[in-house]
């Protein structure tokens, strides 16, 4: 029978980390007493057996397991249960990484635009595209789409919501979504531009299944989702089975999982089928290390098996003087998201926004050189 390996550091001491381990593999699969459980087939083949356990030079061991494929049953939430449900109420247990059977990675599409269909979508090809977002809260839908119209006339590729953006009564989501894709298509044809817009979607399932009509009736050509909010399983359901645009993924409530940002934003994101995921870069104003943040981008953009990549979209606190500098830390195939650097220029916005335009794409044109 296939099995998957999950990759664990425990806190724990040298002489209990074998029982930790082994009870860690319990309960990431039968979460019973082994003595309690009669067949045979069961004891071979589903319950948890651990691969290995090393130290972890920082503190701690780093324990792999072997569980059994079958108990995920092909479901995305399900899987997450299997690797973490029960353990990640266990303060000592941080889940690293996964190593999926070709069995297992298949049953899964993942993106379905991908880093290409993002390129063709806004035409943005051979840099970085760039991406701002509509806030603060409290804006009515008039404000916002001011300055969404204003976005697209300086040239940028994605205006998303801010993330806090629902369906508040000062902005009600019919509304904006109206207003910020009108504005954002006038500026369109009178620059010859393809910006895009990305409304967040929130809400259950019926107030998602009517947020996704209205937008689609808006002619909107792509949506956020948060899908810690809304979880990996109605994430991957909204991708495949509703949205027919690509889709942009905000890491909001990531950080409560203790899971390794590599892992949960760019390779379990990608496999529930997100375009392009939002995370916090190093030096902003709350952030990942640099370290992490590499090795998160290349988990998006890493080829594995047969799913699309995911485009990189580092944010949070970043501005237009760090432009080249994250280009040349990224590469070309990332999205750079400038938000309140722009806003807090004022009146200049609109200049602070083609700045921010013009440095991508000379920053671009010399990372492909190099």
């Amino acid at each position: 029978m296939d099995r998957l390996t999950a990759i664990y550091h425990l806190a724990a001491e040298a002489s209990e980390i074998e029982a930790r381990a082994h009870a860690l593999a319990v309960e990431q699969s039968v979460e019973m007493p082994l003595a309690a459980i009669a067949a045979p087939h069961v004891h071979a083949e589903i319950v948890g057996r651990v691969d290995s356990i090393e130290t972890d030079p920082q503190g701690g061991f780093v324990v792999r397991l072997a569980l059994a494929v079958a108990t995920t049953g092909f479901e995305i939430g399900q899987l997450m249960n299997m690797l973490f449900g029960n353990s990640s109420i266990q303060e000592t247990v941080r889940l690293l990484d996964v190593e999926l059977p070709a069995s297992l990675r298949d049953a899964f599409p993942g993106p379905r635009f991908g880093i290409e269909g993002l390129r063709q979508l806004t035409g943005a090809q051979d840099r970085p595209l760039t991406a701002t977002a509509l806030k603060p809260q409290g804006l009515d839908a008039a404000s916002l789409a001011a300055l969404a119209g204003a976005f697209a006339q300086a040239g940028i590729d994605v205006i998303k919501d801010d993330h806090g953006l629902a369906d508040q009564a000062y902005a009600p989501f019919a509304d904006r979504v109206a207003a910020c894709q009108t504005a954002i298509d006038r500026a369109n044809r009178e620059t010859g531009g393809r910006t895009v817009y990305a409304p967040s979607l929130s809400g259950g399932p019926k107030a998602l299944t009517e947020q996704i009509r209205i937008a689609k009736d808006q002619g909107v050509r792509m949506a956020m989702l948060t899908p810690m909010l809304k979880g990996l399983a109605l994430t991957q359901e909204l991708v495949r089975d509703h949205l027919e645009v690509p889709v942009l993924g905000h890491p909001a409530m990531a950080g409560a999982s203790r899971i390794a940002p590599p892992l949960l934003l760019g390779k379990l994101f990608r496999l529930a089928g997100i375009d392009a995921v939002i995370y916090p870069n190093h030096g902003g104003r709350f952030s990942y290390a640099p370290a992490t943040c590499r090795a998160l981008a290349q988990a998006a953009r890493a080829p594995w098996g047969g799913l699309r990549p995911s485009l990189p979209v580092p944010a949070g606190g970043m501005s237009v003087e760090r432009v080249a500098e994250m280009v040349q830390f990224y590469g070309p195939d990332t999205m750079l998201l400038i938000g309140g650097n722009l806003l807090e220029a004022g009146p200049a916005m609109p200049d602070k926004a083609r700045a921010f335009v013009a440095a991508v794409a000379r920053a671009g044109a010399m990372e492909g050189r190099g």
